[in-house]
């Protein structure tokens, strides 16, 4: 793979994401920074082919990008593109200023946004607190009977649940059930907050157990309700409208979509990552990526120094990534410094 054959590579590609038709060597030699005869196109062409980096439709069409083509095309090929200050502009102004934004209506938007300015599918996934640890549990009461669980974890995340008893506590339950929960559960990995573990929780309670075992039984929902992780998808209109991806195939990836899209959020890690849907067929996964001619592209937004999710758009492998990457690095971008800036004023 000399710089000629890349270059001749990438004009394919550009050429094909342009025009959705199969590209001619006599359309590539018409190209200002291409110096060599149709011929020698021709047979770079060929050799690229030869490579898994394009494929011929027909015997007398010209040639098409493999999903092998597009991954060669983004890690060698790709232009560098910095968003102008007035598109930064118009994308801050898809994010709604009206209400103070929780996290939740945050990804909420932004996968709007997303969605909007890229005409694909936006996913979205937050990161399951697996190396979290408990650091603090709080009962409080807040009415005749009626109690709040506080759950408040290493990474910060916090949750809480409404309990109610069919006794009021005294003071000296509470006190003792504070004490109890810290001495149990402090440093303890949310994740381990098994069901066996609450019920042996109830068992240490001794006289307390009929009073203060329905708390406990609140915290392991509480627990569960933490791990849960929350896909938003938007979008899904522009699947439907885009001519290049079968119906069926995007029916059946909106009645799975959970089993399809949280593994392949979740299994990305830093930067930003591109799966092809023929990639996984290749590889007899199938199962996990449903639509078929299709690509997903994933980043990860952060909180706080750490891992808080995942971030993605979905559309036709035939796709303008030179364009629809630095919109997805924004967006991560973006989320990470809004959800920072909340918890700095938290």
């Amino acid at each position: 793979m000399d710089d000629r054959k890349l270059k001749i590579l990438a004009a394919v590609v550009d050429a094909y994401v342009t025009t959705g038709e199969p590209v001619g060597s006599k359309t590539i030699a018409a190209l200002p920074d291409i110096h060599v005869s149709p011929a020698t196109i021709r047979n770079d062409m060929a050799m690229l082919e030869q490579l898994g980096l394009l494929e011929q439709p027909h015997t007398s069409a010209g040639r098409v990008p493999t999903f092998q083509g597009y991954k060669m095309y983004i890690e060698k090929c790709m232009p560098a593109a910095v968003l102008s200050e007035d598109e930064r502009e118009r994308l801050d102004g898809m994010f709604s200023d009206d209400v103070p934004l929780t996290e939740e209506l945050l990804i909420q938007s932004a996968t709007n946004a997303l969605a909007e300015i890229t005409k694909c599918a936006a996913v979205a996934v937050n990161a399951t607190p697996q190396f979290s640890v408990i650091s603090k549990v709080e009962v409080i009461p807040t009415g005749k009977r009626l109690y709040v669980i506080l759950l408040i974890t290493s990474a910060g995340s916090i949750k809480n649940k409404a309990c109610r008893l069919e006794f009021d506590l005294s003071e000296e339950q509470l006190e003792f059930f504070t004490a109890f929960l810290t001495e149990h559960l402090h440093g303890v990995s949310v994740n381990d907050l098994s069901a066996e573990m609450m019920e042996q929780l109830i068992t240490a309670l001794g006289t307390y157990m009929v009073t203060l075992s329905p708390l406990v039984q609140g915290l392991y929902e509480l627990s569960r309700d933490m791990m849960r992780q929350e896909l938003t998808v938007n979008g899904t209109r522009n699947l439907l409208t885009c001519n290049e991806l079968n119906t069926q195939d995007i029916v059946e990836f909106m009645e799975h979509q959970e089993d399809v899209i949280m593994p392949l959020l979740n299994d990305t890690f830093s930067g930003i990552h591109v799966m092809f849907s023929e990639e996984a067929h290749s590889a007899a996964q199938s199962n996990t990526f449903v639509i078929g001619n299709s690509s997903m592209i994933v980043g990860r937004y952060h909180k706080d120094g750490r891992d808080a999710g995942g971030l993605g758009i979905i559309g036709p492998m035939r796709l303008n990534y030179a364009k629809v990457i630095p919109y997805l690095e924004y967006f991560t971008q973006k989320i990470t410094d809004l959800i920072s800036e909340k918890e700095d004023d938290d």
